[in-house]
């Protein structure tokens, strides 16, 4: 009788582990897909004559094909975003966290959440922003700041 009493407390404590455990684990939304892109096909949003820009959206990310003409000012803001930026083509000159960095062809800037910052294109530009977690205020196009 003694063993199975054990052998009862043993398998529930088991039991309750894996629940545990399962709680730990992330899944990913029902909803998440496989999906192969052609920037060709993904729609090109102008928000200004010197800034387009395209989005492909993810789960928890976001990339933007953004592409800048000469002159371009991107005014100073902040984002709860952290952002990556790489150049492809051209140059953009960032002023943050007090200093004036010059970005060109094959290089990357990171940029924390919630660091303010600015940028222009010092020829015509062509980057591939990404951001965690995505931005809502270019998914609902409520970024005036860029629009003007």
């Amino acid at each position: 009788m003694m063993k199975k009493t054990v052998s009862r407390k043993r398998k529930k404590a088991e039991a309750s582990k894996r629940i545990a455990l399962k709680s730990t684990v992330r899944r990913s939304p029902k909803s998440a897909r496989v999906e192969h892109l052609s920037w060709d096909k993904v729609e090109l949003e102008v928000l200004n004559p010197l800034l387009h820009r395209q989005l492909i959206v993810g789960q928890e990310i976001m990339l933007a094909r953004i592409l800048l003409k000469k002159g371009c000012v991107v005014p100073w803001h902040s984002h709860v975003n952290e952002q990556v930026s790489s150049i492809l083509e051209g140059a953009l000159k960032f002023w943050i966290d007090g200093k004036e960095i010059v970005v060109g062809p094959g290089e990357v800037l990171t940029i924390p959440a919630n660091m303010p910052h600015k940028a222009e294109a010092l020829e015509d530009t062509l980057a591939i922003d990404v951001f965690n977690p995505p931005r809502a205020d270019w998914i609902n196009k409520t970024d005036s700041y860029l629009r003007q």
